[in-house]
């Protein structure tokens, strides 16, 4: 008769790969959620002052020797009361003015806002290419793409708030999200 003798029990091998398996979901979740938290910044910048809240600050790369350039970025009232941008200041250039830009009659006129820009309770105001807008004049050195543009935004009720322009390229009519879509 011929005997077996077992020194060690039998193991579930099927253990050791649960185990592993649950190690590598573990990972794969902890490196989802640190991309999530570093793509957050990347998408958008959003600035709350008070009640307002303003968002995708950018500018255009301007060519070599350009004294001007646009500034555009989105603010929204959130709150009962109106509030006022009443100036824009900033190293960049010698001065920073607020400016409408229209059409009457066939006839584009830009002007600046010398009693500063409105924005109402429970509205959005867009300073965009081919409206409102900040004129970034007197340039002291030429907008690079990829550049960032710090100003100081000073509103009636808000106060001052600081934002940082991205710089986008030359003929950049919308900021980029870096998703490889435009907003």
């Amino acid at each position: 008769m011929v005997g077996i003798h077992v020194t060690q029990p039998l193991r579930n091998p099927f253990k050791h790969e649960s185990l592993i398996m649950k190690n590598i979901k573990h990972t794969l979740a902890g490196v989802a959620a640190l991309l999530a938290v570093l793509a957050v910044p990347v998408l958008a910048q959003e600035i709350k002052a008070g009640e307002l809240v303003i968002t995708q600050p950018w500018s255009r790369a301007t060519p070599g020797g350009a004294k001007i350039a646009g500034g555009f970025l989105t603010i929204e009232n959130k709150g009962a009361a109106p509030d006022r941008l009443v100036s824009v200041a900033g190293d960049v250039a010698g001065r920073v003015e607020i400016h409408e830009m229209a059409i009457n009659n066939g006839v584009m006129t830009m002007r600046p806002l010398d009693k500063g820009l409105a924005i109402e309770p429970g509205k959005t105001v867009k300073l965009a290419p081919g409206g409102y807008h900040l004129m970034l004049m007197d340039l002291k050195n030429p907008l690079k793409q990829g550049e960032k543009v710090p100003l100081e935004l000073q509103f009636e009720k808000a106060g001052k708030v600081a934002v940082s322009l991205d710089v986008e390229g030359v003929g950049a009519q919308a900021p980029h999200d870096h998703s490889g879509m435009k907003k």
